[in-house]
């Protein structure tokens, strides 16, 4: 049972690092390897969030799944903070990736702190 609960309470850790995967290779999949904001702006984060959901998945703290949080919301404001809201590709890259790392993030953080919500 205990090993279960563990295991749930990795779960969203391990989503954060398919997305991670998913954003760093999302330049060449996607199209927009060419446009240098975009691109690294996808590498970058990519990194930074396959970085924290490795260190989760080693050791959980909670400030992880906040930093996880502030990065989603930057890859949500990164195409008009970066200006390359016009390429529509990369943009709804870096959108719907922010939305799903902050809802996993915060779906972590609410599993921290209310531990019987997910059994």
């Amino acid at each position: 049972m205990a090993n279960t609960l563990m295991e749930g309470k990795k779960r969203p850790d391990w989503v954060n690092l398919v997305l991670a995967i998913c954003l760093f290779v999302s330049p060449w999949v996607i199209g927009f390897a060419a446009e240098t904001a975009p691109s690294w702006n996808a590498w970058i984060v990519g990194i930074m969030l396959g970085a924290l959901a490795v260190a989760a998945l080693s050791a959980f703290a909670e400030w992880e799944e906040w930093a996880n949080l502030v990065l989603g919301l930057w890859l949500i404001a990164s195409p008009w903070l970066l200006g390359f809201v016009i390429n529509v590709n990369a943009m709804w890259t870096n959108v719907v990736i922010g939305v799903l790392v902050a809802a996993v993030s915060l779906w972590a953080v609410w599993g921290y702190h209310h531990p019987h919500a997910h059994a």
